[in-house]
């Protein structure tokens, strides 16, 4: 057991010092971690498949796992592959109309999970530990059009924002307790491993939080799930220089309160459709409340069916609406606050439109596992979120009308394996 967890310690660090920055999906949050989960929409809350997806979404999981009463562990990765696009124009000036395709790249996330027991007999104890890249998003428009002045209006900068680069990576030590045979509570303690580049050089910090959670097993078919995860505030020094005055600037970016609702129906071995309901608190997080973004509800639902006594296929849908704001109307010249710094109103909104456009709302999955034997399974899975548009119209600096708007889709392939024991 010694050398079980130091190897995923180990490996935990290695995992956290390779996170690199992913896009967003539910806002700047991936829809799930781990191929399993991932495949099937991101549900999770009353029935994970496995311990990444257990200790991800609701820790008291562990107890009514799949692979209880033995232990495992999983180990997984992403490869996201986000396309993203700005175009800025001018109504009254189409010749200085500029568009551009961000530098399109292949990010790797890591994900790796583990769940042991901790007493054989009732009430029954089990310790999860998991690490993952969970959050991110970013642009890279270096070089392009939208990286450089503006001739036809004394030369000012098109954009803030065109270089954008933000990477959670999370380490979870959790609990879960089953004291009566359908019920189990969980805690785990969230830390937050966090990097933001705004072309200034990369800020890192580190957060905190907790995540709770409960779970029902109302028969052998049904089970109910609950989780609240607390906010979990990093402070990123020396970022930006948002007010121009020669100083770089800090600012603070929450991840939000989030509660999670869960059903899952299971009426024979081989068939298990899951459906989640989460609220994403972004209205009140900071950094996001000040880059005006909606609170968001993600609708998640999710099935497996063993076609096979090795074989199992799983497919998904995941929605949640767009949660930054339009702010068509805006006065480019006017001056806003951000975290206590002015910034004039046309970079503002070009941060927030062509900097982080985390605009994504339908995500379809599929995904498939098989078992090598009741020890082993290998496990792959596809995600796509449809293009998304944003667009917003005001004025710049000098008081013309202009128009912005980026776009946004992604690709992910997810793979894994899980070894039971």
């Amino acid at each position: 057991m010694k050398r079980t967890f130091s190897i995923v310690f180990l490996l935990f660090l290695l995992g956290a010092l390779a996170a690199p920055p992913a896009q967003a999906t539910n806002g700047d949050n991936l829809i799930a971690v781990g191929p399993v989960s991932r495949a099937m929409g991101g549900v999770g809350v009353a029935a994970p498949q496995d311990a990444i997806g257990a200790v991800f979404v609701n820790p008291a999981a562990m107890c009514f796992g799949p692979y209880c009463p033995a232990s495992e562990v999983n180990f997984g990765g992403t490869l996201f592959m986000p396309k993203v696009d700005t175009k800025i124009s001018f109504p009254n000036t189409p010749s200085a109309n500029v568009s551009s395709d961000g530098e399109e790249k292949v990010y790797p996330i890591p994900a790796i999970g583990l769940s042991v027991p901790l007493t054989d007999k009732p009430p029954f104890w089990r310790f999860g530990l998991s690490a993952y890249g969970v959050s991110g998003l970013g642009v890279d428009y270096k070089g392009k059009a939208v990286d450089r002045g503006n001739p036809y209006f004394g030369g000012y900068p098109y954009a803030s924002g065109v270089y954008t680069e933000l990477a959670i990576m999370k380490f979870a030590p959790a609990i879960a307790f089953q004291p009566f045979e359908k019920l189990s509570f969980g805690a785990a303690l969230h830390v937050d491993y966090a990097t933001l580049d705004l072309r200034a050089g990369s800020s890192t910090g580190y957060g905190l939080g907790v995540q709770l959670g409960a779970i029902y097993k109302a028969s052998d078919t049904w089970s109910f799930g609950l989780s609240y995860t607390s906010p979990q505030n990093v402070n990123h020094d020396d970022v930006a220089d948002f007010d121009q005055d020669g100083t770089l600037d800090r600012l603070k970016l929450e991840s939000p309160h989030q509660v999670a609702f869960g059903v899952a129906y299971q009426p024979t071995n081989k068939f298990l459709v899951e459906a989640d309901v989460k609220w994403l608190n972004w209205s009140n997080a900071n950094g996001y409340e000040d880059f005006d973004w909606n609170d968001q509800w993600v609708f998640a639902v999710g099935a497996q069916y063993k076609v096979h006594p090795k074989l199992t296929l799983r497919v998904g849908y995941n929605y949640a609406e767009n949660p930054v704001k339009e702010h068509n109307g805006f006065n480019g010249q006017e001056v806003v606050s951000v975290q206590g710094k002015s910034m004039m109103k046309y970079y503002y909104e070009t941060f927030r439109i062509v900097g982080f456009p985390a605009v994504v709302e339908h995500h379809v999955t599929f995904g498939v596992g098989y078992d090598f034997s009741p020890r082993f399974s290998v496990h792959a899975g596809y995600v796509h979120a449809f293009e998304k548009t944003i667009k917003e119209s005001g004025t710049d600096i000098t008081g013309q009308p202009v128009n912005l708007e980026s776009s946004l889709s992604e690709n992910s392939l997810d793979f894994g394996f899980t070894w039971r024991f």
